[in-house]
């Protein structure tokens, strides 16, 4: 049998790395050639994973992306299959420094505009819902009937209203107000109440709870034209009285709400939120750096990206502080990560207990390596901010949130700070939705996006396979965000997915 150029098989992604990424499954014994070395497979090696092309002494280090992904536990010769059982975590001693990679984006020639909606204010809407914010778990069955009422065809008397939304939560009663978590979920309950894709709010509480519907409302930031009403449920005499009363205060806010109409509004208005769920192999290569490029043409209009899921950043955030605008700027992500290793050191865990069953079986072996490829969705810009979970994001330009790896508290986190599209990578084939705001899904691999094609917005795969590079790829993400962002439905939208994504981060005492 002729071998192989490794190229035909594998990519290969910096000069001095010892291992490739395989492009389709390959057979063991198949015959193969990198530069003047001719080796042969020693083991089968699934599509995205990895394959050895130097030899790697047990110990050493491991190099993907030109960056280490762990240490070797076995002697690695080419040829080698290089995953969890011969690949292991390695200490992360990074050095730190701030500011010496910056790359100041320039505004783009050519400034672009999406139809939106016009915020009192100055916020820019990207959806016109109705929602349904509860203080507490009590309140959420009657919230959820309520926004039933507004389901199906019978919205199509007010075309200008996406939808009624009921955010519930599992959360709101016995929890300590001013613990953390009592803070972060009243963060986040007033970010979705003052979000500028809800143009109008109906609040509903039981009437005894610690997280009052008073507390919510009082000096909520929103956009002075916000519609808000309220209801407790203790004072309109229990559930079916208060779903009668909140089917009409819904019915007038969407009377009035159906009266704002989409306008020409500068990009520079968008705040997209950026994440990631069920990476493989495939992700860093693909999707991650072509929204990256997506990200950087935003910057360069002036908009605001907001990169997120801290644990997934470990092992690689040495790479953001170098683009820190300031060392305050990127101390603030080191204290973030900190106060990560403390969290999970409490719990008697690590955060190197990372990559997930899905991720490793799509070919992520490390947490480094994973974070590596994770970082790439930021693009190259300069990071300009640092936000805790639903913080209200301010500053133009790549910021950073802190927020847990799981998906939907994730997304949760972004769109309380005021993301108003989100785009979504996935290699495994996440199912994502994030009312109110719209989630475009991006596929790394070819085979998953045939695979799941109603439920992916677009495909990244074709970089691995040559026909199309980051750039171009990057450049289709940023022309969808804007037709998104002016009313094009996503296909999260279209199985009207994202009333149970509305997940707040769970922290604090609660008695």
């Amino acid at each position: 049998m002729t071998a192989t150029p490794l190229s035909d098989v594998a990519l290969l992604l910096h000069p001095d790395d010892h291992v490739a990424v395989a492009l389709r499954d390959l057979p063991p014994g198949r015959e193969l050639t990198h530069g003047t070395l001719g080796f042969r497979l020693t083991a089968a090696i699934p599509q995205g994973h990895k394959l050895c092309v130097r030899p790697v002494r047990a110990g050493s280090a491991v190099h993907k992306y030109g960056q280490s992904i762990g240490r070797a536990t076995t002697d690695v010769q080419p040829g080698d299959h290089v995953h969890t059982h011969n690949l292991a975590m390695d200490s992360v001693r990074q050095t730190y420094e701030f500011g010496t990679g910056r790359i100041a984006i320039g505004r783009a020639a050519q400034p672009r505009t999406f139809e939106g909606f016009d915020r009192a204010g100055g916020a820019a809407g990207t959806r016109n819902y109705v929602g349904i914010v509860t203080s507490v778990n009590c309140s959420a069955s009657t919230a959820r009937m309520i926004a039933d009422q507004f389901r199906g065809p019978i919205m199509d008397a007010w075309p200008n209203v996406d939808g009624v939304v009921a955010l519930t939560h599992d959360s709101g009663c016995g929890m300590v107000p001013a613990s953390v978590g009592g803070q972060i979920l009243r963060r986040t309950l007033r970010g979705y109440a003052s979000h500028p894709n809800v143009g109008a709010l109906l609040a509903v509480g039981l009437g005894c709870e610690m997280l009052a519907v008073d507390a919510l409302l009082t000096d909520l930031p929103a956009p002075a034209d916000t519609l808000i009403d309220q209801l407790i449920i203790q004072e309109q005499g229990g559930v079916r009285a208060t779903v009668r009363a909140g089917v009409a205060a819904v019915r007038t806010l969407i009377e009035q709400l159906d009266q704002r109409r989409r306008v020409p509004l500068p990009a520079s208005r968008l705040i997209l939120g950026l994440n990631c769920g069920g990476s493989d192999g495939y992700s860093g290569i693909t999707a991650n750096p072509a929204l990256g490029h997506a990200s950087d043409l935003l910057v360069a209009q002036g908009a605001t990206t907001v990169l997120a899921e801290t644990p997934e950043v470990f092992g690689a955030e040495h790479l953001l502080t170098r683009r820190a605008v300031s060392p305050e700027v990127g101390n603030r992500l080191l204290e973030r990560i900190a106060w990560w290793q403390r969290y999970v050191a409490d719990g008697g865990g690590t955060l190197d207990n990372n990559p997930s069953p899905g991720n490793k079986a799509g070919g992520l072996t490390t947490i480094l390596e994973k974070s590596l490829g994770a970082v790439a969705k930021g693009g190259t810009a300069e990071l300009t901010a640092v936000y805790e979970y639903a913080e209200r994001i301010t500053a133009a330009g790549f910021t950073f949130m802190d927020t847990p790896g799981y998906d939907p508290v994730s997304v949760t986190g972004l769109v309380a700070g005021g993301a108003t599209v989100v785009c979504f990578t996935t290699g495994r084939g996440s199912v994502l939705g994030t009312k109110p705001v719209p989630t475009i899904k991006i596929a790394t691999n070819t085979e998953m996006y045939d695979r799941m094609r109603e439920d992916m917005d677009l495909n990244a795969g074709v970089i691995a396979t040559g026909d199309a590079t980051v750039e171009e790829i990057g450049t289709r993400i940023f022309e969808e965000i804007l037709a998104v962002a002016s009313g094009r439905p996503t296909v999260s939208e279209d199985l009207d997915l994202g009333r149970d994504e509305f997940v707040p981060w769970q922290l604090g005492a609660v008695t």
